[in-house]
Order: C-alpha cells, then structure tokens, then sequence
C-alpha cells in the first residue's frame, strides 16, 4: 500500500516541482545526515563490497560520472578502487550537497559540477563508465533520466544503478524518504527502451540474493548510439 501511495504521488509532479522538492529535501536536515544513515543502513559498506570485489569491475575506467553524488557515498568507493589516473566527474542537483561530499570526501581528483540529470552539460559519449545510486526514486518519469545517461555514455560503455524495488522494505525506505519503488522487470523494459542492456544482476551478499532483499543493483551496457535519446 505505501509503494502504491509514493508512486502515485510522484507520478503527478512536474518536473519543476520535483527540482524544488528534491532540493528542499536535500539541502536541510536530511541532507546533512545522509553520509551517516547510509552508514547505518549499511548501504555504504555492502555498496563497497561491490566495487572492492570486482562485482563490479572499475579496471579500465578512464572517464566516470558519478550521478546524484549526494554525499560522495559512490564516489568515495570509486576513489579507492578505480585504477589511477581514473577522471571523475560528481553531479549532483543540489550545490549543498556537492559542497557536502567536496568535504567529505577531500580529494582532489573529482570535478564537482552543480548539474540537473535531465539536461546534462556533457557531450555525448563523454563517459566508458556512469554510477547512478537511488536517483531515479525522484523523477516522475525514468526515461527522461536513463535517457540522459545513456547519451553521455559511450557505446559499450558500462553504468552501475541501484534503485529502491517496490518490495517490502523498500516501501518503508520512500516513506522515509519520499521516494517512489520500481518494479524490476519494469525498470529492465524501461532501460531496454533507452538502448541499456541489462548486463547482470548484483547482490550485496548470498543472503540478500536468497531472500531478494536490498534493492534492484544491476551492471548496464550502452548497446549503441542508435537507441541514445530515443
């Protein structure tokens, strides 16, 4: 019933709307605590096992765009275990949050940029490598936002998402967080659509895979430049 309710609600937003909601959100309290729930929900450390794991394989990656950079959660995992030399480039809508994870993280290697995901200020096949951690929940419409990082991705570029999945758990997450879910097949038709292959499907452990817990975490491929933009 939640799942219902959030999805509904968000659904009938425009676009202007949402840039001021999310923003609102972000740029006050929650925004400030972020880091420290992603911590304690332990999204910030199983999210790490993926990369130091090679689940989710970073050898290789010249130019990445960390999406929705929120606190640099993502980009601090790509900071440690993207090879040297690796460009990276952290958006995000709201500046707060940007001056947020420029804090955080304290490095010099990502260029911070204050950017709307609909519009991109990027060319396209600026990117070999996108991560994109529980950013579409905001949009009323996921296309428009696949869309966007499908074309500043190269072909056979690869994208790492994480979504919340319209699951029991993941109800009481955008209630929290008033966000919408996903259903998975659905998210998997809808990246279809926009020219991203579902490569493969990402567990933070055994457990998770079992009992189908933690949300939708899949490894995407830019499959050409044809299906970019739609």
């Amino acid at each position: 019933m939640f799942k219902l309710i959030e999805n509904k609600l968000i659904e009938k937003v425009e676009f202007d709307e949402y840039k001021k909601k999310v923003r609102a959100k972000y740029e006050g309290k929650q925004g400030a605590w972020l880091a420290t729930a992603s911590m304690l929900s332990l999204h910030i450390p199983l999210g790490e096992k993926l990369l130091k794991r090679r689940k989710f394989d970073l050898t290789g990656v010249k130019r990445l765009l960390d999406v929705g950079s929120g606190a640099g959660q993502i980009a601090g995992h790509v900071l440690k275990y993207a090879d040297p030399g690796t460009e990276m480039v952290c958006f995000d809508l709201s500046p707060e949050m940007i001056r947020r994870a420029r804090e955080r993280l304290a490095s010099d290697v990502p260029y911070y940029v204050n950017a709307d995901l609909t519009k991109l200020p990027f060319a396209d096949g600026t990117f070999d490598c996108v991560t994109c951690g529980y950013v579409l929940e905001y949009f009323p419409d996921p296309r428009i936002a696949l869309k966007e990082m499908a074309r500043v991705l190269m072909p056979g570029g690869r994208m790492l998402l994480l979504a919340t999945e319209d699951s029991f758990f993941g109800s009481w997450n955008s209630r929290i967080w008033a966000c919408r879910t996903y259903n998975r097949r659905h998210l998997r038709e809808v990246c279809h659509e926009v020219g991203l292959a579902w490569r493969q499907e990402l567990w933070f452990t055994w457990l998770h895979k079992a009992l189908k817990m933690g949300g939708i975490c899949v490894e995407l491929t830019r499959e050409g430049a044809r299906h970019a933009g739609g």
